[in-house]
């Protein structure tokens, strides 16, 4: 087993997922650093991977015509960051940057949609995990606008 194939294993969003699949993983994967500050992507650019946190923490955010950059959500240790890779046209709908240093492992977003086309069983369990991710951005997202609109009052 690869030390990514590994780290993929011990990750709180892959646990379960078969040792097969996790190899399907880890060959689309790359260990990647940003440093406090830095931007991951940015709103509305091309989604072509993503990124599982494995130390320090970054936040997603959006630009809004009122308030300017908003922070949706903080993500950290053992989260899963992006999910536009998933759905065409594959554009980021937020922005992200590293709150602190972070080490992230970025899985490429083309690879793991053919590995998925090509093997639905595992597609449909990307898909499951990921919809989860999607609920808990649009949560996230729900709470922040309750509270700007809270503030506007």
């Amino acid at each position: 087993m690869s030390s990514l194939e590994q780290h993929l294993s011990e990750h709180p969003f892959f646990m379960g997922l078969r040792p097969d699949h996790l190899a399907l993983l880890s060959g689309c994967a790359t260990t990647t650093r940003a440093e406090g500050g830095e931007f991951l992507f940015r709103e509305g650019q091309p989604a072509r991977s993503f990124y599982v946190v494995r130390h320090g923490s970054v936040a997603i955010a959006s630009i809004t015509p009122h308030e300017g950059l908003v922070v949706i959500q903080t993500v950290g240790d053992g989260d899963v960051l992006g999910w536009s890779w998933l759905l065409p046209p594959y554009n980021w709908h937020f922005g992200a940057y590293a709150v602190e240093p972070t080490t992230l492992i970025a899985l490429d977003a083309v690879c793991v949609r053919g590995k998925c086309e090509h093997d639905p069983v595992f597609g449909f369990e990307i898909m499951r995990r990921f919809a989860q991710v999607m609920a808990s951005r649009l949560e996230a997202t729900h709470l922040q606008l309750m509270n700007v609109y809270e503030h506007r009052r």
